[in-house]
């Protein structure tokens, strides 16, 4: 047994846990669990812990039904919030079929062979997202949102439920080995935000999962209700998740060159081109809800189009200036994702798309220093692409897109289209607000 798999039973008996939560999450990116007593532990490091896989939206067809989680050692944390007077701990799980394949529909195992396939040619991706989120007094969707606050952005308000819970927050995150690099209060009432500190892609996406949990667990714990909607409230900005992307060779940041652009180097400008020229492919799974294309309109600081700027903060992405003295830190910012997306899906694709920039060695375009200004005749004319306008056209891009394919896997790529079709088409079908309060009264 692995020295991981013996600091995992050590410490659970000495800490006196009683339960051991694993988890995982279905393809939309919901966090899954079930629990064994710590007798069980041995077992499941050794053969993996069976579970009915048909139970769970988009994994598995009723006559291949049974997987396997098998618990990453490396994950292990103790929960800091009390269950029932309880200590209990979690692992995040490595899905895989009964002979020992990784499943197909596990979006963790996805990640990890792209990032197999990157380590291939010798690179390691590296992330950091700003964590954007709504506090509401109540979650019930039949009455009106009440934020708990007035504040604005980077507002200081120190004796108000939000800013407490905030801070509560980032002490579960700690206590989780989560380290938190920013937290503050965002631009519109109620939203606040919190940035985690680079990391790997795969330690990322776990930690993505466990924030949205802890923020929601701490809320709950205050009789708050705590969203990651991307748009709740009409009239003022909605959530993202601007994610920061690294990619290094040993210790080497391939995106650096001191003579370059904005220190780009041509690969970091490859990196870039991937991510413009396959952006409308891969905008159905970092914007997977009818709700997100709420947050990319024009006149917000979401994008609206396919650019790329240093400072613009409408661009689709950015190249960040990097602090006097820490050029070798350039990075690139993908600012469209939002916090409800699946993390491991998305930064998937964000790496194969910039990879394929590579691979194909991929022109950047002029840098958008000036774009919402000009008219659609004139954007399209300076051969400025508009992002889907709504998860329709993200699903029609997404359907032809080879890279997305290959990069998800047929079983993933096949579901997810088949749900969000399926959620477009009950979308379609309602009869909103909007249009009773426009057209009744006249029509």
């Amino acid at each position: 047994m692995d020295r991981q798999r013996e600091y995992v039973l050590r410490t659970v008996e000495e800490r006196g846990v009683r339960l051991v939560r694993l988890w995982f999450t279905d393809v939309l990116g919901q966090l899954k669990s079930f629990a064994i007593s710590p007798a069980e532990l041995e077992n499941a490091f050794e053969e993996g812990m069976r579970f009915d896989g048909s139970a769970i939206d988009g994994f598995s067809r009723i006559q291949e039904s049974d997987v396997l989680a098998r618990p990453d050692a490396r994950t292990f944390e103790l929960l800091p919030w009390a269950e029932r007077g309880e200590t209990s701990a979690r692992m995040f799980c490595d899905l895989t079929t009964l002979d020992g394949t990784p499943f197909a529909g596990d979006p963790r195992q996805v990640l990890r062979r792209n990032l197999d396939a990157a380590r291939e040619r010798g690179y390691s991706f590296f992330v950091a997202p700003e964590m954007e989120f709504f506090y509401f007094a109540s979650g019930d969707p039949s009455k009106p949102l009440e934020p708990l606050d007035t504040g604005g952005y980077f507002d200081l308000t120190t004796a108000d439920v939000s800013s407490d819970l905030r801070k509560q927050t980032i002490h579960h995150l700690e206590a989780m080995g989560i380290p938190v690099e920013y937290s503050f209060h965002e631009d519109s009432p109620s939203q606040h935000e919190i940035d985690l500190r680079y990391t790997d892609a795969l330690s990322m996406a776990d930690n993505v999962m466990t924030f949205r949990l802890v923020v929601r667990e701490t809320a709950m714990e205050r009789g708050v209700y705590a969203t990651f909607m991307p748009k709740p409230l009409t009239g003022v900005q909605g959530s993202g998740m601007h994610t920061h992307l690294s990619l290094f060779e040993g210790d080497a940041n391939v995106f650096y060159d001191a003579g370059g652009e904005h220190a780009l180097s041509k690969t970091g400008q490859a990196f870039v081109a991937g991510l413009l020229h396959h952006a409308a492919e891969i905008t159905a799974v970092t914007n997977q809800l009818v709700n997100s294309y709420k947050r990319l309109i024009v006149g917000t600081e979401a994008p609206s189009h396919v650019t790329w700027a240093q400072n613009h903060r409408a661009a689709l992405v950015r190249v960040p200036m990097p602090k006097p003295g820490k050029e070798s830190s350039v990075r690139i910012e993908y600012r469209s994702p939002d916090p409800a997306c699946n993390p491991y899906l998305a930064y998937s694709l964000l790496l194969a798309a910039g990879l394929k920039g590579i691979d194909e060695g991929y022109s950047l375009p002029d840098e958008a220093t000036s774009f919402l200004e000009l008219s659609a005749k004139e954007r399209a004319d300076a051969g400025v692409r508009d992002l889907p306008q709504s998860l329709a056209e993200a699903l029609d891009a997404m359907e032809g897109s080879d890279l997305v394919r290959e990069a998800l896997g047929d079983h993933i790529f096949e579901w997810f289209l088949r749900n969000k079709r399926a959620e477009w088409a009950d979308y379609k079908a309602q009869v909103t607000p909007f249009e009773l309060g426009r057209y009744l009264p006249t029509w």
